[in-house]
């Protein structure tokens, strides 16, 4: 089996992270997508982030019509800190597969702070990296293998379309009374009005 595994904080899941799910599964002929919404990330524990419910809510109405998506509540069912290599290791025992058969989902941004995360060493021999890039997005290679030797043959970079979409953006629409129609779901735009998420700053 090849596994695809998209975490993040998906707060809230939008186009992005559907196209870049979709493209990696298409490209490296992956025969799943998992996502894994994060329990607290270390990086953002300074940051409000909605409660776990409604994050994964959003995530299963997002990811409902596609059988190659499917939902993973691995960082929620354990106690933190909620380390990525932690995920990553508890999804290889439970999918029994071998570190040439996971691919992490990132994107460019996430691969250049990749040196700065718990154990990123160890993370690269679990699994390999699945780096979604923009079209002409300069990613500097070079730097990073020296900073993580051995990072560049454990990673495919895969090339997806221009999407100006963030999470943050579709918050801060919501909070200013602006549409979000067309840059998520629309079960999921449903899902924000209903319970009145991202109203308060």
């Amino acid at each position: 089996m090849r596994l695809g595994v998209l975490g993040g904080t998906f707060d809230p899941i939008h186009f992005g992270h559907l196209l870049a799910a979709e493209t990696t599964c298409e490209s490296l002929h992956l025969d799943q997508v998992l996502f894994a919404p994060a329990a607290l990330p270390p990086h953002k524990q300074q940051m409000h982030v909605l409660p776990v419910a409604h994050r994964v809510a959003m995530v299963r109405l997002a990811i409902a019509d596609n059988p190659s998506f499917a939902l993973s509540t691995v960082d929620l069912d354990r106690p933190g800190p909620h380390y990525t290599v932690d995920m990553v290791q508890l999804i290889r025992e439970q999918y029994a597969i071998g570190a040439e058969e996971m691919f992490l989902i990132i994107g460019a941004d996430s691969l250049t702070q990749l040196p700065t995360w718990h154990e990123p060493a160890q993370l690269i021999q679990m699994c390999r990296l699945a780096v979604v890039v923009r079209p002409c997005y300069p990613v500097d290679l070079a730097s990073l293998e020296q900073s993580l030797p051995g990072l560049t043959g454990r990673l495919e970079l895969i090339e997806m379309p221009a999407l100006g979409i963030s999470s943050s953006d579709l918050q801060r629409r919501v909070r200013e009374g602006h549409s979000i129609r067309y840059q998520t779901p629309e079960a999921v735009v449903r899902y924000i009005t209903e319970h009145q998420l991202y109203r308060q700053s």
